[in-house]
């Protein structure tokens, strides 16, 4: 789910001394942005009222023949249905699809072989499967590191050996992890460290949106450019459709700044559109990197409100484990551009002089939708599955499935302390009201679930036992676990999970607990609406 981003209007905000007299003007003018966004808008609705029309024509062209094209069209969604059944998904897509064929027999069917069966996402999925296979070659073997892990706790070594073994991207030490609380904290050091970028910076991006923390990095990134670093800018199209112009591309190639737009939107829908580029990586040099909740936008670093105070975290790694940052970077990379590079040019050890220190086990991975393996959902399902103490989750949204719901219940009808904060004030508001859905049953079962008060937690945090733990971009919701591209960084035996740890408590203190009693005072006319909302919650 995510931060989807809303047709809010855009503040005009300062740029605190990054523009100059020669520059060309900022695409984040308000007047400009505003009409390059309704241009944008109006081109795609028009698109969309040709086909529905085109469609309606075709009606009614057809209706004297209406008796066999139902017919058929029952045939087919039967069919469907069968398909469906057999079909190797997550139950709650399947019955989501199948109700939807109940309801709509006629065009239940019909819908699901245009979408599911889009020649243009089949495409998407064979291109995204091939350059993350050619990527994977140049992992190194982290056989030793596991016997090392594996001597030191039984249950973190299951939980690096899926990572490794299924996901591909192995366990490292020779890294030091620094944990940052809020947005602000993780953008200050992120400047450093992009200020000081000699060789390489790669960044790819969910969300960008013109304000003082864009316009600060790109200031950067130009400057960068001009002096002969290889800079590079992936940008999720749906994310910054709203916030970019038309020729932002244009604009980045006229600073230098290699840029690629991850699955464009386009007028005729496909199942493509859903699978969105969520992650957020910054790479420099190849032994600095970042990644976590915050996107390129104002209200990450709390430098403008949209729903009272953010608080979101993040992560920055220095030494080997940057690796499979990097090459998650170049695997999206080559989908899009076709631009295969010599990877190991990239490499940790290339730029960096000095010897890497070790603070523990680091292991970030990614997960994409196309590998049919729901790398982020196992992850926290063993994470959860092995816990002994506790568990302590925060996440942003939760719409989560039977396997999910069965594993956060057993843990604490288990004893185990189970602890889940939401935010307390929502940036979707039909999502907060599916995500309170599953208050009742989970705290029934002795989880315990704890709202921010101050306002927006976007934050996706695991920590357990004081032993592992995991920073990164996927939500508890069915979109970050089944639909998009999204990475995390998994930690065993670092002093950063005491630090996240030790933030989650800070945070609790500026909670509220959801009770029984609370949700008991829940309206029938709200309770009602929460349950049709779950029935297509899967698709939210």
């Amino acid at each position: 789910m995510e931060e989807k981003t809303e047709q809010e209007t855009v503040q005009e905000t300062t740029c605190s001394g990054h523009e100059h007299e020669h520059d060309k003007p900022r695409y984040g003018r308000q007047n400009k942005s505003k009409s390059i966004y309704i241009t944008k808008i109006a081109i795609v609705v028009f698109t969309l009222i040709l086909q529905i029309l085109f469609w309606v024509f075709l009606y009614g062209i057809a209706k004297n023949y209406m008796f066999y094209w139902k017919t058929l069209a029952i045939l087919i969604s039967a069919t469907v249905v069968l398909y469906i059944v057999n079909k190797p998904e997550n139950p709650a897509y399947k019955l989501t699809w199948i109700l939807l064929m109940m309801v709509t027999p006629i065009l239940g069917g019909v819908l699901y072989i245009a979408i599911a069966g889009n020649r243009t996402r089949m495409k998407f999925i064979r291109d995204a499967q091939k350059n993350h296979l050619d990527t994977f070659q140049y992992m190194p073997s982290d056989k030793s590191r596991q016997r090392e892990i594996r001597k030191l706790s039984q249950s973190a070594s299951v939980q690096s050996t899926y990572i490794s073994k299924t996901a591909g991207y192995p366990v490292y030490k020779n890294t030091v992890v620094r944990y940052f609380p809020l947005g602000e904290d993780n953008f200050a050091k992120l400047v450093e460290e992009l200020n000081n970028a000699n060789h390489f910076i790669f960044m790819e991006y969910f969300i960008i949106k013109q304000g003082e923390m864009w316009d600060t990095i790109l200031e950067i990134m130009e400057r960068k450019a001009k002096e002969g670093v290889d800079v590079r800018l992936i940008y999720d199209d749906f994310g910054c459709s709203m916030w970019i112009p038309s020729r932002f591309i244009k604009d980045m190639k006229e600073k230098g700044i290699k840029v690629a737009a991850f699955n464009p939107i386009g007028p005729v829908f496909n199942l493509r559109q859903n699978n969105r580029d969520h992650r957020k990586i910054t790479v420099i040099d190849g032994y600095v990197g970042f990644t976590g909740g915050i996107n390129l936008a104002d209200e990450y670093i709390n430098k403008k409100s949209r729903f009272g105070h953010w608080k979101d975290t993040g992560i920055m790694l220095k030494g080997e484990a940057v690796w499979n940052l990097t090459l998650m970077f170049l695997q999206t990379w080559l989908m899009l551009t076709g631009e295969k590079d010599d990877y190991s040019s990239y490499s940790p050890e290339k730029y960096q002089d000095m010897a890497f220190f070790s603070d523990g086990y680091i292991q970030p991975y990614g997960d994409t939708p196309v590998d049919n393996e729901i790398v982020g959902e196992n992850i926290y399902l063993n994470m959860i599955n092995k816990a002994k103490h506790y568990v302590y989750i925060t996440t942003p949204y939760l719409i989560i499935d039977n396997e999910m719901v069965t594993a956060l219940t057993l843990a604490a009808k288990s004893g185990i302390d189970v602890r889940i904060i939401t935010p307390g004030i929502p940036d979707k508001k039909l999502v907060y009201l599916v995500t309170q859905s599953y208050y009742y049953q989970l705290i029934e079962a002795g989880v315990r679930i704890f709202q921010y008060t101050p306002g927006f937690i976007h934050a996706k945090t695991v920590v357990v036992d004081d032993k592992v733990a995991t920073v990164g971009t996927i939500n508890f919701d069915y979109r970050s676990l089944y639909l998009h591209f999204e990475c995390g960084v998994w930690m065993f035996n670092c002093s950063s999970i005491y630090e996240i740890k030790e933030d989650y408590m800070d945070t609790l203190a500026k909670c509220d607990e959801v009770t029984k009693e609370k949700i008991r005072e829940t309206s029938r006319l709200k309770l009602f609406g929460q349950s049709l909302l779950r029935l297509v919650a899967p698709l939210m």
